[in-house]
């Protein structure tokens, strides 16, 4: 994703993940002055290897879980890479949410 182009980028997919647009706008507003400075930015979003390896354990049990793990790396050049596999999530009663991120070095 082009430095410049990185806000449109997350608007788009972080409401496609799930988040709401309290959630989204905080994510961007700590997110971004880390990475549209950049020439372009490889964005890629943990979901089971950041799940299995950060375990989470909530008493009471909420009835759904959304966790958005950005690990990101800047970059000077694009490369190609496949789109992300989005996988729709659906709020049910108590719902927990976690955003959180990583740049790559």
């Amino acid at each position: 994703v082009k430095g410049e182009n990185t806000r449109a980028f997350l608007q788009t997919i972080l409401p496609e993940m799930g988040l709401l647009p309290k959630e989204y706008n905080e994510f961007i507003v700590y997110w971004l002055p880390k990475m549209e400075g950049n020439p372009y930015n490889l964005i890629t979003f943990q979901t089971d290897r950041y799940t299995e390896n950060a375990k989470l354990t909530i008493s009471p049990e909420p009835d759904s879980i959304l966790r958005v793990f950005m690990a990101y790396r800047p970059l000077s050049a694009p490369v190609q890479v496949e789109k992300p596999e989005i996988v729709p999530f659906e709020r049910k009663g108590f719902t927990v949410v976690e955003w959180g991120g990583s740049e790559i070095g």
